[in-house]
């Protein structure tokens, strides 16, 4: 926008930009019957904002900047406390407003994609209110529990341990372990989240996606249990295949996070995995009558013990393959896939994706080691069905099962 004015008015630029990201979220509050600003008021804070920054830059005064922020403050406060409304204390607006004068400073100092990056963040936060309320009403202890030991997984401990290898062959490296435990914790309370606040009773389909990103091994064991029942037979197979076809999905994502180089060939093995599923998913989609589905038994995902217990997992399972992988070649690792994918597809994939960052793996082995991995998993999922579903639930998940086997059988064979 510079570029279109003059040296003498490219100030003007900046003026212009404040104005329209205050007219953004005075739009939202103006439609606030409570709210004591509206429109004029955010555009003009805004103003505010970026002359107070240009000011205190001016002048070698940054004073000035925090001053304009005091005094419109407490204007904002003054007017509650002389008229105050028990519906509306007051407190969003006045927050929205510091924000609002802060939006229009750093304008001035040049970060403006930031300054809209905000802007329209603080637009949605106010405008989804009422949206935000009913979601947090439904949150339980154990899920408030959970977001906070995540925020302790991610950003106490995380941050903290050193990021080099230790052990023989220098394959445990402690930060790039925690952060496999905080990326894998971090998908399963993105899977719990949307349960809670989606609920577990809009359909097989949505409880099997949500229920597969959370624990595909919980979904498989809750379902199975309750496949045994004639009438949910039906319902139990397609939550168990889709919760298992997420499983691919997961894998994808984490091959894109941690090795982009290997994505294609990833891509092209997963995907034709699951597009060998979807066809059977679509049609015991179809064919499934409406009907009330058991709740979930999901635990804790971000449980401290059980993100130690997987830390321990991924690095015996990484210092496994390095060992073997200089033992006896890539055969080595092969094994420790078809032994640990049995119950976690998670730690050997991590673990082979972190073996080929560092060039122990080529791409083909590393492929190889996720596919084995996958088959073993998909074997113990269906010995798992049939020991506690019986027999006529295996008999329903079994083609798709099968279907998703040789679909990544052939994408591998095609790489």
């Amino acid at each position: 926008m510079n570029a279109w004015f003059t040296p003498e008015l490219k100030p003007l630029a900046a003026f212009l930009t404040s104005l329209a990201l205050g007219l953004l979220i005075g739009l939202e509050r103006e439609r606030s019957p409570a709210a004591r600003a509206g429109l004029r008021t955010f555009a003009l804070v805004a103003l505010a904002g970026t002359l107070g920054a240009m000011l205190a830059q001016e002048t070698g005064a940054p004073w000035v900047l925090g001053a304009g922020l005091i005094i419109l403050g407490g204007m904002m406060v003054a007017t509650y406390f002389k008229q105050p409304l028990e519906a509306d204390p007051g407190t969003t607006t006045i927050a929205a407003i510091v924000v609002c004068y802060g939006l229009g400073a750093i304008v001035w100092y040049g970060h403006v994609q930031l300054a809209v990056a905000l802007a329209v963040t603080t637009a949605v936060l106010l405008y989804f209110k009422a949206e935000l309320r009913g979601a947090l009403q439904r949150l339980t202890r154990q899920d408030l529990v959970s977001m906070l030991q995540f925020a302790v997984l991610s950003l106490v401990i995380l941050p903290v341990l050193p990021d080099r290898g230790f052990g023989p062959y220098a394959a445990l490296n402690p930060y790039q372990i925690w952060w496999m435990v905080v990326l894998v914790s971090g998908l399963s309370l993105a899977g719990y989240a949307a349960l809670r606040l989606a609920g577990e009773r809009h359909g097989a389909l949505l409880t099997g996606l949500f229920g597969g990103v959370a624990s595909s091994t919980a979904t498989t064991l809750t379902f199975a249990r309750h496949g045994r029942q004639p009438e949910l037979t039906a319902v139990a197979a397609l939550v168990i295949l889709t919760a298992n076809w997420v499983v691919l999905v997961r894998l994808t994502l984490l091959v894109a996070v941690l090795a982009p180089a290997l994505l294609p060939q990833a891509a092209r093995m997963l995907g034709l995995a699951a597009l060998a599923g979807v066809p059977l998913l679509y049609l015991g989609w179809r064919r499934l009558e409406r009907g009330e589905l058991p709740a979930l038994a999901l635990g804790n995902p971000t449980e401290i013990r059980a993100a130690l217990g997987f830390g321990a997992l991924y690095a015996a399972v990484l210092f496994a393959a390095a060992w073997l992988a200089d033992w006896a070649g890539s055969r080595g690792v092969y094994a420790v896939a078809l032994v640990s994918g049995l119950t976690d597809v998670d730690a050997i994939t991590l673990s082979s994706l972190r073996l080929y960052n560092l060039g122990s793996l080529t791409g083909h082995q590393g492929l190889t080691a996720i596919l084995l991995a996958l088959m073993a998993n998909v074997a113990f999922k269906a010995g798992l069905t049939l020991a506690i579903g019986g027999p006529r639930l295996l008999l329903r998940v079994l083609p798709g099962f099968t279907a998703v086997a040789l679909g990544a059988a052939i994408g591998w064979s095609l790489v």
